[in-house]
Parts: structure tokens; C-alpha cells; sequence
């Protein structure tokens, strides 16, 4: 496969450095480079996945990445840059506006192939401004790829999203993040290995609690919780539960309280929560709320509230009879 060029929002040429720089968030520089090195999102990056079969093709079209924070979606996106042959450039959405949008699009018709547009935060685009996107969407000039943590059918244009896959990745579970943390430490050249020799089981859990599913938040404080670590071996630091409670400022405590998964049965949660919006339905994924995640008993439904609902309302409901 020839190496695509990767652009800059002004449409300079940006190298890709094959050394992360060592001033780089452990998060970013331990980003993974291959779908081989991505952890969890099996759904669509698995051995029949959707995404890794049009990864792997080349054959790249217009996608909508929904899930919440830490999840993997500006990672897929860096991905498919490091494996298409179409020139790719990338933005934030909050930095952004519809003059940026009309210069990418002029770039993109100067250039020959295809141009790959990533838009972080697509969400943040109002109306106008994802209505620029789809004449250019529609005649193929470029391929968008949009990530967002709002519900794309409340937060994109219609047309817009008719024209797009929506991939819904879920918090990533449990296992997942304690496979990226032990990675990380393990990791001399990206990771933290150069300095520590271990985790504690007792840390490493109290890191994958505090995380909720977001790998970013899990690398931050594993980063963190190094750069406090005071335990020597002759090997190196060694991670304790007080690193990270330090690193975090919370109690391991408060941190199982925070993303403790409450068992309740759906028709229940339903019948006096109000009616439940649909996303997405696979066994063991869970609700996102602002407030707190639940796992049901007998399905795992992700959805939307109609309402509002706090988290004292839903730990009340769990402990009624």
C-alpha cells in the first residue's frame, strides 16, 4: 500500500513521526497504531467487523463514530489515516467554522483521489454548517468521518446522516481498560515501563473502577500515579492504591460508588423510570447516563432517557422492593 498524505486543516503536508515526542500525554503517544494493537469495539473492528473489512479494502465511506468519551473514536479515525491510500485531514469542530469547511473543500477538488475529512465534535457544527458538508458529501469529493458523544439522530443533519454508517462504540469494558493499563506499564517504548516495574492488583483495579470505560481517563491516571510513586524495587517504581488515590484525589471508595453497575431488571427500570429510547441492544453492554451506568439484569440496552433522572432517584428504585 502506497503511504497517504495526511493534511493539516490549511492543507500543509503533516509527517508522521514514527517516535512519539516524550513530552506527549501518555494517552496520546500510547494511542493505538493498528487495529491489531486497538482493544475492545469487537462489534465492528473484530474478525468479521464491519470497520476492519472496509479498513483493510481500502474502501473507506462516510462514518459517523457515536460513544462516549475514551472509547476509541478519534483512535479509529488516526487509524484509517495510517491505512488508506486517500489523502485525510483532520479538525476539531470547536475550532472551526464554515470558512475552514469551503478551504478544505476547495483543497480537496485541487488534489486527485479521494480526500478523507475527519471532523472531531461534529456535534458542535450547528445546522448551516453541516448543511456545507453535503453537496461535497453527495458528489464524492470527500468522505467524512464525523465522531461525536451526542445521539447523531438528535445532533446531525438528516441528509447528512443518510449519507453516513453510524458506528455506536460502547464504554469499554472492565477487562478491556485493565488490558490497556498493564500494557502501558509494560510498554518501553510508548508506555511507562522505562520508569515503573509493576502495578499493585489493588491499584490496577482501583484504576479501571475510577475510569467508567474511558481509556483516556485510565492513561491519565496511570501517568499520573507514576510520576507520585515513591515504592522502589531494584527493578524500578512500583503503582500502589495510594498513588492512585493520590493521582485521582478520590478514595478507591468513592471510585467503585462512581461506576458501580446496579442490577436492576428492565421491565422495572421501565415501568417507573418512564419509557426508554432504544440505541443500541447487545448482551452485557450497558445504559449511559449522565449520572450513573446500570446494567440490566436481563438485557443490555444502551439508550436515552426521555427525562431526566438523578442518581439518588435510580439508587432509591434499586433498593425498593
Amino acid at each position: 500500500m502506497n503511504e497517504s498524505r495526511k493534511y493539516d486543516l490549511f492543507g500543509e503536508s503533516v509527517p508522521e513521526s514514527e517516535t512519539p515526542a516524550k513530552h506527549q500525554p501518555l494517552a496520546e503517544r500510547f494511542r493505538p497504531r493498528n487495529l491489531d494493537e486497538f482493544i475492545g469495539q469487537e462489534h465492528i473492528v473484530g474478525e468479521n467487523g464491519f470497520l476492519r473489512e472496509i479498513i483493510s479494502k481500502d474502501a473507506i465511506t462516510s462514518l459517523i463514530f457515536w460513544g462516549p468519551p475514551g472509547s476509541g473514536k478519534t483512535t479509529l479515525a488516526k487509524i484509517i489515516s495510517l491505512s488508506t491510500n486517500a489523502e485525510f485531514v483532520s479538525f476539531s469542530a470547536v475550532a472551526s467554522g464554515v470558512k475552514d469547511i469551503r478551504e478544505v473543500i476547495a483543497q480537496a477538488r485541487i488534489r486527485q483521489g479521494k480526500t478523507i475529512l475527519f471532523i472531531d465534535e461534529i456535534h458542535r457544527f450547528n445546522k448551516a454548517q453541516q448543511d456545507a458538508f453535503l453537496p461535497h458529501v453527495e458528489d464524492g469529493t470527500i468522505v467524512l468521518i464525523g465522531a461525536t458523544t451526542e445521539n447523531p439522530s438528535f445532533e446531525v443533519n438528516s441528509p447528512l446522516l443518510s449519507r453516513s454508517r453510524v458506528l455506536v462504540l460502547d464504554p469499554l469494558s472492565t477487562d478491556n481498560i485493565r488490558t490497556i493499563v498493564l500494557n502501558a506499564v509494560e510498554d518501553k517504548e510508548r508506555g511507562v515501563a522505562n520508569t515503573v516495574s509493576t502495578i499493585e492488583e489493588d491499584a490496577l483495579e482501583a484504576i479501571v473502577s475510577f475510569s467508567g470505560g474511558d481509556a483516556r481517563r485510565a492513561l491519565n491516571v496511570l501517568e499520573l500515579s507514576a510520576s507520585v510513586a515513591k515504592k522502589h524495587t531494584d527493578s524500578g517504581l512500583v503503582i500502589t492504591v495510594t498513588d492512585v488515590e493520590k493521582a485521582s484525589q478520590k478514595k478507591r471508595s468513592a471510585m467503585t460508588v462512581q461506576v458501580k453497575n446496579i442490577s436492576i431488571s428492565f421491565r422495572r427500570f421501565t415501568r417507573v423510570c418512564g419509557d426508554l429510547i432504544p440505541m443500541r441492544r447487545s448482551t452485557g453492554s450497558a445504559v449511559c447516563l449522565k449520572a450513573v451506568r446500570i446494567r440490566f439484569i436481563s438485557q443490555g440496552v444502551w439508550c436515552v432517557l426521555p427525562r431526566k433522572i438523578s442518581e439518588m432517584q435510580i439508587r432509591r428504585l434499586c433498593k425498593s422492593p
